[in-house]
């Protein structure tokens, strides 16, 4: 019984360290973080009103990504709130899914190596949904420029080209087509070569590191989930984000009307509308 004693009050004061250690690195973080206050928080649009208003103009959408993280969230959030009239899946693969909410899906199954054989898988579409991606370590240099600039690209390309005229991509926090570092650099290139399609609409979305349980094990973005996890709840921050917010966010994003024809989302902006719904 004393060593059982002297064990709980040793991992109760270990507890009791690691979060104070986490309140302190949040606090610093939050002190150097150099970001403006979210442009969205203290929207004053009724989300309801739009959702109907958008529903009653019978649009139709597309997801690339959709078996991925984001792409899984934003398609449920999709079907949740029920705005659009048609959903497609463009992939490398079919699906498969149960239940019926996901009875009326349509799904595009093309080879991102020739596109261009699969240009009607495009065509019809009003609004488009870009959450395709990987990484280096998965694919290497040559697969993640590939995957995340010339697949993306290309994607778009063949959207325009099939009368859609809003594209929502998922980018990165950081991304910058001058930076350094190869992640950053792709992600910044292949914002600024889609801005230069024209899209009616064209939004981008910066996030932190996404909080989410990944089914594939890569220790460093698991750690860092959990760090950031850890202090996100005790105080408020722009360099992480829970992925469902990312998902109501573009959801929400879509049913705005804002002036600028191309508009860049950083984590807090996506954080303040991701907690707009018409739920």
């Amino acid at each position: 019984m004393p060593v059982m004693k002297l064990l709980v009050t040793s991992l109760g004061k270990a507890t009791g360290f690691l979060t104070l250690i986490v309140i302190v690195i949040a606090a610093v973080l939050n002190y150097f973080d150099d970001s403006v206050p979210g442009k969205y928080t203290s929207m004053a649009e009724d989300m309801k009103t739009l959702e109907e208003s958008f529903k009653q103009q019978n649009k139709s959408c597309f997801i690339l990504g959709a078996s991925g993280e984001t792409g899984k969230v934003l398609l449920q959030e999709l079907l949740e709130r029920n705005v659009f009239s048609k959903i497609t899946l463009i992939g490398r693969r079919q699906l498969t899914f149960e239940g019926k909410a996901y009875e009326n899906l349509v799904q595009e199954v093309v080879d991102f190596e020739k596109l261009d054989d699969h240009a009607a898988a495009f065509q019809g579409h009003d609004v488009g949904y870009c959450c395709l991606g990987t990484t280096r370590a998965k694919a290497g240099v040559e697969g993640f420029i590939r995957v995340d600039h010339d697949y993306v690209l290309k994607s778009a390309e063949l959207a325009k080209a099939g009368g859609c005229t809003q594209f929502h991509l998922e980018s990165s926090r950081g991304a910058d087509k001058n930076s350094n570092f190869l992640y950053l650099k792709v992600k910044g290139q292949v914002e600024a070569d889609i801005e230069a399609l024209g899209f009616d609409r064209y939004a981008i979305y910066r996030p932190g590191v996404l909080l989410v349980d990944r089914q594939e094990s890569r220790p460093g973005e698991w750690l860092a989930r959990k760090f950031f996890g850890a202090f996100s709840a005790v105080y408020s921050t722009s360099m992480a984000i829970p992925i469902q917010a990312v998902a109501k966010a573009m959801v929400s994003n879509t049913l705005l009307q804002p002036e600028q024809k191309m508009e860049i989302l950083e984590n807090k902006d996506i954080t303040g509308l991701g907690k707009r719904t018409g739920k």
